[in-house]
């Protein structure tokens, strides 16, 4: 990863997901796009996949019981569920935009491996 990340900024129900500078501005361009500003970007680690977890990333306007939230600065906040966080402790959210590939990734130091398609981890 050549981008650094964005230095959260931690309150008490705070998760341990970073964020790209790439990752940050592409999540802050998206919601400028959708107009809103009551969305934040929620990782979450879901049962399915070839390797038995797959992840979910996706915007979401609800706050549930347990969430852990940290705000990345300029409005952006990544939600992470009670249940996930033990899998993402660490993990960082990138953005890469290239000739090859377009989209968010996931560096994650607590999957073991991952399926051939990249989509699944254990």
């Amino acid at each position: 990863m050549t981008d650094t990340a964005v230095a959260p900024q931690v309150d008490e129900k705070a998760h341990g997901v970073l964020l790209s500078d790439a990752a940050a501005d592409k999540v802050k361009s998206l919601l400028v796009q959708e107009g809103r500003e009551d969305l934040r970007l929620r990782l979450a680690v879901q049962p399915g996949g070839c390797s038995g977890l797959i992840y979910q990333l996706y915007f979401d306007e609800r706050m549930l019981d347990g969430d852990g939230v940290v705000e990345f600065g300029d409005g952006v906040e990544v939600i992470v569920d009670k249940m996930s966080q033990p899998y993402l402790d660490g993990a960082t959210i990138d953005f890469e935009d290239t000739i090859q590939k377009q989209g968010f990734t996931i560096d994650n130091p607590n999957a073991q491996g991952s399926c051939a398609c990249g989509d699944s981890f254990h």
